[in-house]
């Protein structure tokens, strides 16, 4: 069982950047296909459309949708705990090569800003993927697949990576790479930066990039993070008039 974090406390920023891990902080799409038909073919079952069945999903509802509605729980848990494990021996070593372009300067840049993981991956990936790739110092909280009963494009991952954090929604911001990662932020009340790691569609967000090198990103960080300064100082400018808003 993980530790439950509650209300992290965290430095005079008055926003916080959430991330999904696959896609975002490393384009694992094609690893985590490969994967799958490997651990497919060696089960003899050929699908159609693969990536697009896996895109945002977690693994016991992908597990059914292509072996079967009536698999035993045990059985679900095991194949997709199994294909996972054939993902991490793929990776291996090369996983800096997946690394999304940008990203760790992104992460030093804004050092001071509160980071959290909100993902509908299992835990053992996400460990795997911050140890490997050196990141883990940068993100106070994680919150993985398991933690919560709705997987996204319900808003629950990113609901519980932002109280754990001690961040309302509105002072959220998430960085996503899938439909149903998106649609789960903007449900959340959250601002919502899209990359597509991996040409997408998107509706409904703020900003859409194609990594974290693209030269639209940092204005638009900016404005919010000046934004967020400006209302912090009017709240408290209100306050000390003894005015209510």
């Amino acid at each position: 069982m993980h530790a439950i974090l509650i209300a992290v406390a965290h430095s005079d920023s008055k926003v916080a950047f959430l991330f999904d891990m696959d896609g975002v902080l490393i384009n694992s799409m094609p690893l985590h296909t490969k994967s799958w038909e490997v651990y497919l073919q060696r089960l003899g079952v050929t699908v159609q459309d693969l990536e697009a069945r896996m895109h945002g999903r977690r693994n016991p509802e992908l597990v059914r949708d292509l072996l079967g509605d009536d698999l035993a729980e045990d059985v679900v848990l095991e194949h997709g705990a199994a294909k996972e494990r054939l993902f991490r021996e793929l990776m291996g070593e090369a996983i800096s090569e997946f690394e999304i372009p940008g990203l760790l300067d992104f992460l030093n840049r804004y050092r001071e800003v509160p980071k959290a993981i909100g993902s509908n991956a299992e835990r053992a990936n996400i460990d795997f993927t911050l140890d490997r790739l050196g990141l883990r110092p940068y993100f106070q909280v994680l919150v993985d697949g398991a933690e919560v009963t709705r997987p996204k494009p319900y808003p629950d991952v990113y609901l519980l990576a932002a109280q754990r954090l001690g961040f309302a929604p509105a002072e959220c911001i998430v960085f996503e790479d899938s439909p149903a990662g998106t649609d789960a932020a903007l449900q959340a009340g959250m601002r919502v930066v899209a990359l597509e790691t991996i040409p997408t569609e998107f509706s409904g967000v703020d900003l859409v990039i194609k990594d974290f090198l693209d030269a639209k990103l940092e204005p638009w960080i900016r404005a919010q993070l000046s934004r967020e300064t400006i209302s912090a100082e009017t709240k408290a400018s209100l306050a000390g008039t003894g005015v209510n808003h």
